[in-house]
Formats: structure tokens, C-alpha cells, sequence
């Protein structure tokens, strides 16, 4: 409902939110152009941005010794260090043929023995040493905390858009709001990625096809910073076809997270999306998607926005019928909103792309989910 691209096959003429339109005090129109893809000329500081941009092939150019002793496998947490080939990340059972970086902003994890297994979740990120790559974690952080800010006041918005309080989704994020853990990657941390070249790779795996977990990640949005100018995300159109989202200059890529799909009872509806590995004749691809959190302890799908039996509001009934029944995708993951707590979806979700990490910290979850299969 809320992006371009899911809501019909090609889009012969894309007209883009512009931040500006929230600025000049013209909010209602930036609302009514809320179903596309994208948002022009985001709120985001712009030199920050550019210096995280200089940074990311810096990071990946670390020595391997320095980058393996940040493995995501190290803590509970989920942030740190991945190569395809050493420590992988799956989707959809296959191997994602990427390298990367899981960060987030500082979070001191409160768990105890005994308390429920996802406690453990959230916690500090591993950061390469400040001598290594002077200013990185800084230029990160800020990044994280505007985008994070970004997050909040999008949300409010897309409240608005379904004709609903503006405050509406504020209970599904930890209290207060603002002490919330920001991460880069997948509704989860702000992740850094590198998509190499491999012999053979055109057209694979970069990331399979799969939903983010959360709302803007509802918080399943993703805001991705595509560092790079080489295609390879794509996003699938209600009838199955897949439609590539070309990286655009000061624009970020907003994905629906199945958080969202979840309290809205399916109005509005996740984004599935991929990346394909990229083609030898353009270089490596990098990028850097923000994940917004939320909280751990909440049953979305028993908490649902819109009033069961109460008609949908007029202009969101009417959208709703013209984008029709809801198809199968190609992505199944995060099914367990139905039935489950926020905080386990969150971790089956990530034992099941880092089997190792799971196998090492949760060892009774990850025998509950791969029983005695040697991932």
C-alpha cells in the first residue's frame, strides 16, 4: 500500500515524497504521497553522510585479522563482523554471498541467568579500534541517532496516512522511545555491507529474498543508504515479478517490515525484497540499511491498530480495494508475529541467519529451531 513499486508491475513515472514539503509545513501532502519507495532529500546531515560513504571501503580494507577479531560470533548480541565464507549469513536457507558489519549505537545489556533468552539480544556493538579508522564510530553513531529521529517522525506520519492517531504506534517501542538500541541492518543494526565480485556471481545470492522484521523495520522501515551506484535491490510486485530499486542520489529506499503488516491486520503490507550479487563490469556494492527497533515484549498481532468489526477509514478503505488480495511472495521468514513475542520473532529470525552465533549463545533455541542438524 505504501510503496510504488509493490503496488503495480512498472512504474512508468515515480514521483518521490520530498522532505522539503514536511519543512515548508506541508504535511498533508507529503502524507498523500506516502505509497511510494522512496523519500527525497531526507532530514540526514549531509556531510555526515558523505564522510560514512568515505568510510565504508576503509572498513572492508581492514586486515582480515583485525576483522575476524570483531565475529559476530563473539557476543549474543548479533553485531559484529561476517564473510560468506568463514562465519555466513543465510536467507532462506542459502548463503548470502556478502561481507559485513553489524553495528548499533551503545546499549548496556541488563540481562540476569534466568531471565527469558532474547534479554540478550540487545547489547554493544564491537568496534574496530578508533587508531584503525579515526572518527568511524562517531560518524556512525550520528548517522544512526539522525536516522533513528527520522524513524520516530516517519512513523507518526504513516499513522496519519492510515488515518489513525499520530501517536498510535508509540506502545509497540521500549519507554521512553529515545532509549531505544538503533542498528544498521535488517531491523536490526545498522549494518555495513560489501557485496564482492566472485567469479561465476552475476545474478546470485547477495541476500535471498526475505522481510525485514520489524515496522520502519515497525518499526519494519529500512532506510538504506546505498553507497554505491551499482544495481542489484529489488523489491516484488504483488504478481510475483521482481523490479529493481536503482540507487538515487540524497534518497533513501523505505521497506515495509512484517511488524508493520502485523499491527495494521495486513493494510499495510511488508516489503519483500533481495539483493543480487553484482555484475564483474561494475565493482564491488556497497550499503548501509538502518533497521528501527522495537520493543522486545510486545504480541503484535494482539495489539492490532485498526478496531476489529469498525469499517477502515474512507480513503484507506478505498486503497486497500484497489490494490486487491494480498499474493504469495517469495520471502516466508517472521511468520511467528502471529503467535509470539516480539523480542523471540527478533531472535529466531536472527538464530536462523547466524546459526553459528545461535548455536554458541542460544544452544536450547537453536535446537528448538534446526534440532540436531549440524548448520
Amino acid at each position: 500500500m505504501f510503496t510504488s513499486m509493490r503496488g503495480r508491475e512498472e512504474p512508468a513515472e515515480q514521483h518521490f515524497p520530498h522532505w522539503s514539503l514536511i519543512v515548508r509545513g506541508e504535511k498533508y501532502s507529503f502524507i498523500s504521497q506516502l505509497r511510494q519507495a522512496f523519500i527525497t532529500d531526507p532530514p540526514v546531515d549531509k556531510t555526515t553522510t558523505a564522510r560514512l560513504v568515505d568510510y565504508v571501503p576503509k572498513l572492508f580494507d581492514l586486515d582480515e585479522v583485525r576483522k575476524d577479531a570483531l565475529g559476530m560470533v563473539n557476543t549474543p548480541h548479533f553485531l559484529g563482523y561476517t564473510h560468506w565464507a568463514v562465519q555466513p549469513e543465510y536467507t532462506a536457507g542459502q548463503i548470502d554471498m556478502r561481507e559485513q558489519f553489524d553495528f548499533g549505537t551503545d546499549y548496556q545489556n541488563q540481562y540476569r541467568e534466568g531471565e527469558p533468552d532474547y534479554m540478550k539480544y540487545w547489547g554493544n556493538a564491537q568496534w574496530p579500534p578508533e587508531e584503525l579508522i579515526p572518527g568511524f564510530k562517531a560518524t556512525l553513531t550520528t548517522y544512526l541517532e539522525q536516522l533513528g529521529s527520522l524513524g520516530f517522525e516517519f512513523m507518526g506520519l504513516l499513522a496519519e496516512a492510515l488515518g489513525l492517531p499520530v501517536d498510535v504506534f508509540d506502545k509497540f517501542y521500549a519507554s521512553p522511545k529515545e532509549s531505544q538500541q538503533h542498528r544498521c541492518k535488517e531491523l536490526l543494526p545498522p549494518k555495513v555491507i560489501k557485496y564482492p565480485i566472485e567469479e561465476g556471481s552475476k545474478g546470485s545470492q547477495g541476500v535471498g529474498p526475505h522481510y525485514d522484521s520489524g515496522f520502519l523495520t515497525l518499526a519494519s522501515i529500512q532506510h538504506l543508504l546505498q553507497a554505491s551506484s551499482q544495481p542489484g535491490l529489488q523489491v516484488q510486485s504483488p504478481s510475483g515479478k521482481w523490479i529493481d530499486a536503482l540507487p538515487i542520489p540524497d534518497t533513501l529506499v523505505v521497506n515495509l517490515g512484517k511488524g508493520i503488516e502485523a499491527v495494521t491486520g495486513g493494510v499495510a503490507r511488508a516489503t519483500c525484497h533481495r539483493v543480487l550479487s553484482p555484475d564483474p563490469v561494475y565493482g564491488p556494492r556497497y550499503s548501509i540499511p538502518y533497521f528501527q527497533m522495537i520493543s522486545q515484549t510486545v504480541y503484535l498481532d494482539k495489539m492490532r491498530v485498526f478496531e476489529e468489526g469498525k469499517p477502515l477509514p474512507v480513503e484507506v478503505e478505498k486503497l486497500v480495494q484497489a490494490r486487491g488480495p494480498a499474493q504469495a511472495t517469495d520471502a516466508v521468514n517472521y511468520s511467528e508475529y502471529s503467535h509470539d513475542l516480539s523480542g523471540v520473532v527478533a531472535l529466531i529470525g536472527r538464530i536462523k541467519s547466524h546459526p553459528d552465533v545461535g548455536r554458541r549463545h542460544y544452544p536450547e533455541r537453536f535446537k528448538e529451531i534446526f534440532g540436531d542438524e549440524d548448520m
